[in-house]
């Protein structure tokens, strides 16, 4: 008799892993309209700040590398019952665009209560603003829950001077391998960075009097027109396009540019001087469908990092605040889900070959 008590006991403890899983078309029953009306608000503020695309990749990937993509950097500090939400981390002082998240849930609860996820909104929006900055237009599986935990103390992300090495162990942390980590970092083909980040690669390089050599000297000299010597507050400090070209576009342009010795921040120049992640880059510089076919991928498998789903987590009614205890009813099995999407099913979608207007985003 032992043997089927034991079977049946692990049918019932592993059946919630069988079907709880991201799909693409989650809400295709119980919110026919979610994916339509994320994309409807995303396309309105691109057409007046064609810099979202840098600020919500930028929020899916903080958000994704602390306990994963689960919506908890949207949660304000009065919200939680720790002193700081992972919002007030230093690392996610730059972090931006909340609002346009806020005014999504809004459209979406309107229409289907308490169903679909802050933690889908970001990822589906993302996705969206990608497409429009001229990236593929991806499918996108669905179907993650909101976490119940945002600690500024748990945000320890890879920073603008981490050496690649470094950066690879962080990455293969979370299910990512090196060509996907040199593949993700091509975010940084749209976006700013702030003095700050980068000012010592101008004129005192690790103490040396002199600028990073690794840097185009006329670009260092450029950038020191612009940056000056002395640290300033955030507020006040000018930002620079990370791709010098092409800045609002999703293109391959960021990776001829750090072959070229142009790269803004240290990582990214690391990128294309280090043995193992310089074939890549080279690969990219030259073939753009390939890097935006990859870039669609690893998007894709970031955004099921430790994703929470079936009955784990919650569904937030405000993604700014924790659903009050008695809505939330979380069950005993926390199941969590890392990288459980077939990429067979994902399909890619040609791109709408945008062509963005200059324009200076608000940092």
């Amino acid at each position: 008799m032992k043997m089927p008590v034991m079977f049946i006991f692990l049918f019932l403890l592993l059946a919630p892993l069988a079907v709880a899983q991201l799909r693409v078309g989650f809400y295709s029953s119980s919110c026919p309209k979610a994916e339509s009306i994320i994309k409807q608000v995303v396309q309105s503020r691109f057409q007046s700040d064609h810099s979202i695309t840098a600020a919500l990749l930028r929020m899916h990937f903080h958000d994704c590398f602390v306990r994963g993509c689960d919506a908890s950097i949207l949660i304000d500090s009065n919200s939680t019952k720790t002193k700081s939400s992972e919002k007030d981390a230093g690392a996610n002082q730059t972090v931006r665009e909340f609002e346009i998240i806020d005014d999504i849930k809004k459209l979406l609860e309107s229409e289907c209560p308490s169903t679909v996820s802050c933690a889908d909104i970001i990822t589906v929006a993302t996705r969206d603003a990608i497409a429009l900055a001229g990236g593929t237009d991806y499918t996108i599986p669905t179907g993650r829950r909101d976490g119940l935990v945002s600690d500024s103390n748990l945000v320890n992300l890879p920073g603008p001077s981490t050496p690649v090495k470094r950066a690879i162990r962080i990455f293969k942390d979370k299910g990512l391998n090196a060509n996907e980590m040199v593949t993700l970092l091509g975010a940084h083909t749209v976006g700013v960075a702030h003095c700050g980040f980068f000012q010592d690669r101008l004129s005192n390089f690790q103490g040396s009097g002199a600028p990073d050599s690794t840097m185009d000297p006329t670009l260092a000299a450029q950038l020191l027109k612009t940056c000056g010597t002395t640290i300033k507050p955030m507020d006040q400090d000018p930002a620079v396009f990370l791709d010098q070209n092409t800045s609002f576009i999703v293109d391959n342009q960021f990776y001829s540019q750090i072959l070229q010795k142009k790269g803004i921040l240290e990582i990214d120049q690391a990128l294309a001087l280090d043995t193992s992640t310089r074939p890549v880059v080279s690969s990219f510089a030259t073939n753009g469908a390939a890097f935006q076919e990859s870039f669609a991928k690893a998007m894709v498998k970031m955004g099921s990092i430790q994703v929470l789903v079936g009955n784990a987590g919650e569904i937030r009614t405000n993604c700014r605040a924790f659903n009050p205890a008695k809505q939330n009813k979380t069950k005993p099995f926390q199941i969590f889900s890392s990288f459980q999407v077939n990429m067979d099913d994902v399909s890619l979608k040609s791109s709408l070959g945008f062509n963005a207007k200059p324009y200076m985003p608000s940092i």
